[in-house]
């Protein structure tokens, strides 16, 4: 009998550590996910269900109280459309940008299929920032997404730099690329840019105002609002007609984005995800060979990469370049089994001192038309010290462009100077050196002039041939008559003075 009573006893005992139910503890989990006081001393829950009668979990019910995992949209207008976060504006303005394009299919789908390339990375970056995402159809007002947009001010690059502003923002802009055009770099200046002039004046329709006018002039603006008692909002201050219309623009960019159907838009699907792709180059190769061993046309390249200025890219200030995404290990595949003597065909040559286009042409073995074209260089102008120019690259150099060259290459120009032969006299003990220096001329020149050393002496009345500038018949004419006209002026007030002293005092 006792021997029964232990066993119910045992049993009860069992039932009732079946009933209480303990922590649960993932152990595929990170254990340093799991806070210290759990793993030393797990706290016991009350049961489930108090009466120790445990009910099965079914699968319908599991699947009922799942939470369905939150997929991210398929398409970025759709992603855009989430991140919207400045407050509308409304005016009449708006609306009449919205019949503007509203009224230009055509124009909404160039541009907008022409954004396909950058749209996903600029979206990435203002979320990353967590800046409204309205901001990623700025540049559909400042260039249309183009690029290469230059601007009559100068402006250049979708997001339309000023050269200073880029300068500022850390562009590079010299002779072998632009970075105001660079799609990354640009839109990292860009977001830059905008974050500081919201964080200026902490709204981000004055911020957008500032970004076309200028800090500067927004806050004067502001100051002469404040000091009339005014109103200082976007709406309430006296600007240019290209900044009244400014943000408007992007409010209809952005209605029309929202609604496309309600204006007749039709917006071209563009996949959330990247477009391209970052590849490294560890030498300098040609533009056109790039594009061709990546299989892509040399436009889509360019698209891509359009800060390059020439036709080359210089590894040691373009170590990357953009590819579409699904052709960058196709690149790097081809490179590897290129087989070709060199992959560039260019080269830098700096100008030892300054000299004429049609001389260093002779120097670098080009044509002079073709040296002016490859480097832009115009008529009637003089390269000075110092330049950097693109030029064929010698088979036998193995170089490749110095990093300094490459990252900061510039060519100076200068108007090219008319000079006329003229003979001077030698006077006594006259050296080329002497006699240079009082004409202001070198003694290299002034020898080669005349078929002598530099050390040469010139003999007492000996004719000198001398190359000086030349002043047109035109300059000297007018030099005449404005001599003429100050005489014949002068000659009138002294005959006036001399008929005022004539004159009897009344």
């Amino acid at each position: 009998m006792k021997i029964l009573k232990l066993l119910c006893l045992a049993s009860l005992l069992w039932l009732t550590g079946c009933a209480s139910v303990g922590p649960t503890v993932d152990e595929s989990a990170d254990p340093s996910a799991v806070s210290p006081q759990s793993r030393t001393a797990p706290q016991i829950r009350k049961p489930l269900f108090p009466s120790g009668d445990l009910q099965p979990i079914t699968p319908i019910r599991t699947q009922a109280n799942a939470v369905a995992p939150l997929a991210p949209p398929a398409d970025l207008w759709e992603r855009i459309r989430g991140g919207f976060a400045m407050p509308d504006l409304q005016q009449d303005l708006v609306s009449d940008r919205e019949t503007w394009y509203a009224s230009r299919p055509d124009y909404i789908l160039r541009m907008t299929e022409r954004s396909r390339k950058y749209m996903f990375h600029i979206v990435e970056e203002l979320e990353r920032r967590g800046m409204p995402s309205e901001l990623a159809l700025l540049p559909f007002v400042e260039s249309a997404f183009n690029p290469q947009a230059v601007s009559t001010a100068k402006a250049a690059g979708m997001w339309q730099f000023m050269p200073a502003t880029g300068k500022y923002f850390e562009l590079k802009q010299n002779a072998f690329r632009d970075d105001r055009r660079d799609v990354l770099e640009s839109t990292r200046a860009a977001l830059d840019y905008l974050d500081k002039l919201h964080g200026m004046f902490g709204d981000w329709h004055l911020a957008l105002a500032a970004y076309n006018w200028g800090e500067g002039s927004v806050s004067r603006a502001i100051a002469k609002n404040k000091r009339a008692g005014l109103p200082t909002g976007y709406l309430d201050l006296t600007m240019p007609m290209e900044t009244r219309f400014y943000v408007p623009k992007l409010q209809a960019i952005k209605n029309i984005v929202a609604r496309p159907s309600a204006f007749n838009a039709k917006l071209p699907n563009i996949g959330n995800h990247p477009f391209f792709k970052m590849v490294d180059i560890q030498r300098d190769i040609d533009v056109a060979l790039a594009a061709k061993l990546a299989e892509v046309s040399l436009d889509d390249f360019k698209a891509l990469n359009p800060s390059i200025n020439r036709p080359v890219i210089l590894a040691a200030g373009t170590p990357t370049i953009l590819l579409p995404w699904d052709t960058a290990s196709v690149f790097q595949q081809n490179l590897q089994a290129y087989g070709g003597t060199g992959l560039a065909s260019w080269t830098v040559w700096v100008a030892p001192r300054t000299m004429k286009p049609a001389e260093v042409a002779s120097q670098v073995n080009m044509s002079e038309a073709q040296l002016r074209s490859i480097n832009n260089i115009p008529p009637r102008v003089v390269i000075k010290a110092g330049s950097s120019l693109l030029v064929p690259r010698p088979e036998k150099l193995l170089t490749d462009v110095s990093e300094r060259i490459a990252d900061n290459g510039q060519i100076t120009l200068a108007p090219e100077v008319q000079l006329r032969r003229q003979i001077r006299k030698a006077g006594k003990r006259d050296s080329v050196a002497s006699f240079a220096r009082r004409h202001n001329v070198s003694a290299e020149s002034l020898a080669d002039w005349n078929k002598i050393s530099t050390s040469s002496i010139f003999k007492s009345g000996q004719n000198v041939v001398l190359y000086l500038p030349f002043q047109s018949n035109t300059r000297s004419k007018s030099a005449v008559k404005s001599k003429t006209r100050v005489k014949t002026a002068t000659t009138a007030q002294s005959s006036s003075s001399s008929q005022s002293k004539r004159r009897p005092k009344k």
